[in-house]
């Protein structure tokens, strides 16, 4: 019994120390999320320097996020728990759609899907996408528009999907581009 003990106790100390200070939890890689901000800054940089957009004005969030104003609304800004309905596009890039509420703009890009249902997109402000919310970009980008704007929210991977690969049509550390019709608010 002494030496299953002691062979029990050697595994236990090899075990700890092959542990990464890299790997949290369960075993997984620790996301980086300032790291990735600090490098999304400078891709967002980049490439609104040969982007074109027509806008009225661009806010740079503190964030990273780049909100380009098309249109001003008349309405008000929303505040956490307001419900956003919204009309949108998201890109990458490079101009590759990969999700929209609209079908036409579906259909046009070959995303369309019958099963679908296309719809005014609708979600809480500052709330996780677990609890009726949506990335975080969008509550940031949305908190810096009036209700009735046109705009487009260029959002940094780490307030997006992050490096998560199961994303469809999105790679991991994506930085998005929406395009958003803000319909109203409640």
């Amino acid at each position: 019994m002494k030496n299953w003990i002691s062979v029990l106790a050697v595994i236990g100390l090899f075990t700890l120390e092959s542990c990464d200070d890299g790997f949290a939890g369960f075993g997984g890689p620790v996301y980086d999320r300032e790291g990735n901000l600090a490098i999304d800054r400078e891709r967002i940089a980049t490439y609104l320097e040969t982007a074109e957009f027509d806008s009225l004005y661009r806010i740079h969030d503190p964030s990273g996020l780049v909100v380009i104003v098309q249109e001003e609304g008349q309405g008000s800004r929303p505040f956490n728990g307001n419900v956003v309905y919204t009309n949108y596009t998201g890109m990458l890039k490079d101009g590759t759609v990969f999700d929209t509420n609209l079908p036409d703009v579906a259909q046009e890009h070959g995303i369309f899907n019958e099963d679908r249902n296309y719809e005014i997109f609708t979600f809480f402000v500052g709330q996780p996408t677990n609890q009726g919310g949506a990335i975080e970009g969008f509550s940031v980008g949305f908190r810096r528009l009036r209700s009735g704007s046109k705009a487009i929210l260029v959002i940094p991977s780490p307030m997006g999907y992050q490096d998560n690969p199961n994303i469809p049509n999105i790679p991991a550390n994506s930085i998005l581009v929406f395009e958003v019709d803000f319909l109203g608010m409640d």
